[in-house]
Parts: structure tokens; sequence; C-alpha cells
């Protein structure tokens, strides 16, 4: 016999070699329907995966992440079965889930797909689920694995599996379908109800572009139809919703081939929104003792040496900078930290100085490739909201805590209400990843995960994920659309400081080692605007607004009242603009609508003669008239519901 742990605690008995899906049918029939897959002692199995030891067993339904990823990982096999029976030939690679579905990379060699072929792709895929065939996990030898893919010639797969370990390899079937595959799958096909293609792109063979081409076929899957329908109008709202295109259309920013890929040049508009964020965040770090610092766009190849950016980060960089001067060359700045570290450096310290606080809105540069590239969300020159705080080990904890603070004040005055914690911890199985002591790392380790406990923060725990330097804690925001992302970070750092041999004297007059803090609220600024625009639809909070009303005229000859009432707004420090254009009115209003500008005030004979303006809302809420002056309250009101004052 063997126990079974679950996560309510609560321990079931059962015979060796029972399986998830016999676990699940204790618990009730209604579980058994829905489960799908299934973790052991903290690896994922198949639901009928026989269990032969004491351990504890999480049972996945859709509604979970892993659930979620057994259910596209499984379909991702289908969608490769049904290409192969209708493109034979096909040399199939890697198809694994991702956050919103799946996809195959595929070589089709001379054969062509396109976005016409997907409903008879579809359709096979239907046909095969309705079959109900079981998957199945079975462990193979190396030499099995290569002798089967060298005979179905598919290179790519030979180059997996000659990777791998033997007695590691397992092959997973279905029909006569045979993958090479880790595992977690779903009990069968016929759980897949609903398939929907979505589109396809290039993708070079493991990211390497010396690689081949290879074609990637994007897809999502759903147990109900309703689901797949509801997820179609979601990307529908985002479509609407896309940075790229609100960018445009409220002129915010834009792309120039000959700036360069990946490099954006901020309109006036958007160089303006820009500056209001950063004033808002530095009127904050100001009261949290925040100095500020700049700092220049290049620096010494050697500098960025000593840091281990140059060893972790020089493929994704710039190539180097090489000056008339022999063996003098520079790098684009990659990250800002090595540059504060000088900055430390220039002066000695007592631990009465500390914690020191230097902050900058930092622009630096890495190398992305160009399929990567995407609007202002992936770009390859970006500004970071950074800061770094030398500290002493004791004031590691209050300071950590405070910069908690005021990344969830950014949050809640830009609306980010919805958001869990991550921390990120290194990979104790790849040390070759990070620098630094093990002491110092676990002392990192430990100092924030005692943080997001006393703050009492949702957070979940995830190993491999921290910088190389450091482990961090990231902030996951879910936007008006239920999707996550990263936004905000916070990161321990005992390596640095080390390896820049930054100092201060103690109490006991003998020399230390600081604690270096890093964090960026906002994360960088081009990705946060294209975060923000595509949660708010480009309805941004009042404060924020480019524009927070327009004064309509009924005609140019209420031209001069307009300006009037445009500088008693500006009097009430509101930002507006007039238009005593010769249009109808509706079209002012259809323009301003499309503007997304907050507040119309409309203005004709009778406003100009009491000395009011009639105000509509954006979307078409009629407010009445009122004075200029009633406005501004009410627009000064509206503000400071959502930008309120931060709090040391």
């Amino acid at each position: 016999m063997i126990n079974i742990t679950l996560p309510d605690g609560s321990v079931k008995e059962f015979e060796a070699g029972a399986t998830a899906m016999d676990v699940a049918k204790s618990i009730s029939e209604g579980l058994a329907r829905n489960v799908i897959s299934a973790s052991f002692n903290g690896t994922k199995v198949e639901t009928t995966t026989p269990l032969h030891e004491d351990g504890s067993l999480i049972l996945f339904t859709f509604r979970d992440e892993e659930g979620k990823k057994a259910f596209w990982h499984s379909t991702s096999h289908v969608m490769a079965d049904a290409l192969q029976q209708l493109y034979p030939g096909i040399k199939l690679t890697i198809g694994p889930a991702i956050d919103n579905g799946f996809y195959y990379d595929i070589d089709f060699g001379d054969q062509k797909i396109s976005e016409n072929d997907f409903k008879k792709i579809e359709d096979k895929m239907l046909e095969i689920a309705r079959g109900k065939h079981e998957f199945q996990l079975r462990s193979v030898t190396k030499a099995e694995a290569l002798e089967f893919y060298k005979n179905e010639n598919n290179p790519f797969k030979v180059e997996l599996i000659e990777n791998l370990t033997d007695g590691d390899i397992t092959f997973c079937d279905h029909s006569n379908f045979t993958d090479l595959c880790r595992g977690g799958h779903i009990p069968n096909t016929g759980i897949i109800k609903a398939v929907k293609l979505l589109n396809i792109a290039g993708a070079y063979w493991r990211g390497d572009e010396k690689n081949p081409q290879l074609t990637r076929v994007y897809g999502v899957s759903f147990p109900k139809q309703k689901e797949l329908k509801e997820y179609l109008e979601l990307l529908e709202e985002a479509k609407r919703r896309d940075h790229r295109k609100l960018g445009k259309e409220l002129s915010l920013f834009t792309f120039s081939q000959k700036v360069g890929q990946g490099l954006p040049l901020w309109l006036p508009k958007g160089a303006a929104l820009r500056e209001r964020l950063e004033n808002f965040l530095k009127k904050a770090q100001k009261k949290a003792g925040y100095e500020m610092v700049v700092t220049p766009h290049i620096g010494q190849k050697e500098l960025y040496v000593t840091s281990g950016h140059y060893a972790k980060y020089g493929e994704d960089s710039f190539q180097p900078i090489s000056t008339p001067a022999e063996g003098e060359e520079f790098l684009l700045k990659p990250m800002n930290c090595p540059h504060h570290c000088e900055i430390y450096n220039n002066s000695p310290w007592s631990y009465r100085d500390l914690p020191k606080r230097y902050a900058e809105f930092g622009t630096v540069y890495r190398y992305e490739q160009s399929g990567e590239l995407h609007g202002l969300s992936r770009v390859r020159g970006f500004t970071q909201d950074d800061a770094h705080i030398f500290c002493t080990p004791d004031q590691l904890d209050e300071e950590f805590k405070k910069v908690i603070d005021l990344t969830m004040y950014v949050f809640s005055s830009l609306g980010f209400e919805n958001f869990t914690t991550q921390v990120s911890l290194r990979d104790p199985e790849n040390p070759d990843k990070y620098i630094g002591k093990e002491e110092n790392w676990e002392k990192a380790e430990n100092a924030i995960l005692s943080a997001v406990k006393d703050k009492g923060l949702n957070y979940i725990v995830e190993t491999g994920e921290a910088a190389f330097y450091g482990p961090k804690l990231d902030f996951m925001v879910k936007d008006a659309l239920g999707r996550s992302w990263q936004l905000g970070t916070i990161q321990v750092d005992y390596n640095l400081p080390e390896r820049f041999d930054l100092t201060y004297k103690g109490s006991d007059n003998e020399l230390h080692r600081p604690v270096m803090i890093h964090r960026a609220p906002f994360g960088s600024m081009e990705r946060f605007v294209a975060i923000l625009l595509e949660h708010t639809a480009g309805n941004f909070p009042l404060w924020l607004m480019p524009e927070q009303a327009i004064i309509l005229s009924l005609s140019e000859k209420y031209e001069n009242y307009s300006k009037k009432v445009l500088n008693l707004l500006e009097n009430h420090e509101i930002r507006a603009l007039t238009d005593h254009r010769s249009e109808t009115m509706g079209k002012k209003i259809r323009e301003a609508e499309v503007n997304k500008i907050p507040y119309m005030l409309i203005v004709g004979e009778q406003e100009e003669n009491d000395g009011t303006v009639s105000v509509r809302k954006h979307g078409g809420e009629d407010l009445g008239t009122m004075t200029v002056e009633e406005f501004s309250k009410l627009v000064n009101e509206e503000i400071s519901k959502t930008l309120k004052t931060f709090e040391v």
C-alpha cells in the first residue's frame, strides 16, 4: 500500500500502482471527469502513470495553469499528427504549450502552407480528437530513439536525442502517431472539443539565425466550444487595444527604418506623457530619500567585464565599439548598475552615511533579434526607471520593504490593482548560470522571502528565474483583459559590491561590504507605456492624459470666449486645447472621442453670456452646464481619487 497526500493535507491509502485518475475517482466522479493532468512529488505525471511510493499528489483541471499546459501541449501533438497526414514528408521539431495555446515548429520542405489551409487542418485535428485516442508515454533507449528518427530522416529530432541521456528518453503515442516527448498529457484526444489555428510565423531552429528557418504554426484549443468563442472575442478586444495601433492613433510614438529597428521615436504627446510618468516617480522617490544621478550611454568594455554583464549578456549586446586608441573598446550600456557602482566608489562611506539611494532614468541597449521586436514592448533601446540602494546588511530588510511600498504606490496610482508576486531563486542544478558565493545567495534569498511574508504579499516561488547576480522579487500584474505581465522588479545583490570592491567603514572602524538592492517599479518606460496603453485602451488615468479637456466652439465667433476658458483652465493646471473650426459639432465630438479626450466643454452664445461651459464626458455622458471653477473642482477631485500622495 502507498499513502497519497492531497493539497488539503488529507492522506488516502491506495494499492501500489494506483494512478492519479484512480485517486480522482476515489474523491468524486465529477472530479475524475474534469481531471486532465497531475503532479506527483513536484514532477508532472500522466493521469495514467502508476504510482509506487508515498507522495504528494496535485490534480489539475483545465482551470489550472498546469492543466492548460497539458491540454495545449497534447493538442500540439494532435496538430502535428494532422499536419503529417495532410503534408506527408514534413519534419517535426518541437511543439510546446505557451501562455495562451501552443505552437509547433516544422520544416515543410518544398510544401507550402498558409492561413487559407487552417480550416482543413482544424477539421483534421477534430477528426483525430473524436477518435478518443489515449496518450501513452513509453520509455525507449537512446539507440531506439535515434534509429526511429533516422528512419524518418528527421535531423532535428536526432540532434535533440543526441543531447539526451540514455534512460531518460520517452516517446508519446496516440493512434498511429509517435513523438519524442517528456510527458505532461491529457488522458485522451476526445477531451479536445474546439481548436483554432491562429497564425503562421518564421522561426529559426533553436532560435539561431544561422540555423535552418522553420514554419511555426500557432494554435489554441479548449474543452468546450463556448470557451473558444469567448477567447476569440477576447483576442478581438486585444487587437482593438494593441498599443501599436493606439500609439499611432493617439500620436504617441513612431518607428523609422532609417533610425533603426527597435529604436522608438517619442512624438510630442508621447514625450509629454512619458515626462509626466517620470515626474510622478521622481516626486515619490525624493520623498523616499533617493538622489538622482546621470550616467553615459556607453562605457568601457572592461566595466561590463568586471560586473559580469559582458560574460552573461555579451551575445545579446551590441558589438564593442573600437576607438582609434589601440585596444580601447566601448559598449553601448546594457545595464545601469555598473555605472552606479562607480558613483558609489567615488567617495569613502561610513555606516552612518548609509543607505545611499541612487536613481536614474537611464537608457540601455540590447541587441534583440529582429523577429522578436514588438512595438514598445520589445525594443533595442529602452529607458529603465533604475535605482540602486547601497545599505548595510542590518538595513536590508527595511529598505527592501520600503521598495515594495513604493512599487505598490505606483501600481495603485495607475490602476493596476490585480497582481501577485514571484520570488525568483537560482537553479541549484545550474550553478554556472550565476556569479557569487553560496553563502551570499542564501542570505539574499532569505531576505526576500522574509520581506514578502512580513508584507503579507500573495507570492509564488520560481526556481531558476533569478538574475545572474542575485535573486529577485517580480510583480506579476493582470491587465483589464486578464493577461499577466511582469511589471516592476526588486533584486538583492551581494555580488556586484564584491566585484567592484565597494566598502563602507563600520562602527568597528573596519571596512565592510554594502548590500545592493536593484529596483525598477516601471521596469522600462517603453514596455510600461505599452502595457498601460493596452490595459486602459488609451483611456489613461486623468492625471496622466495628454489632454484632459477640449473646448468645442459652436462656431468661430466664440473663439475669444474659448480662449478665455482655456486660460482659466490653465490657471487651474488643467491641460486643455480648443477647437473652433467651422466644422459641425458632431464631427468635433467624434474626433475628440477618437482621441480619447476625457472631457468636452461645449461653448456657444448661452455659455458665453452665463460664463459657463456645457460638459460632456468621454463616452457620451452629459454632465450639464457649470462654471469653469466648478469643472476644475470636478477634475481635481477625480485626480485625487487615483493619484494619492506617497507616504514614507
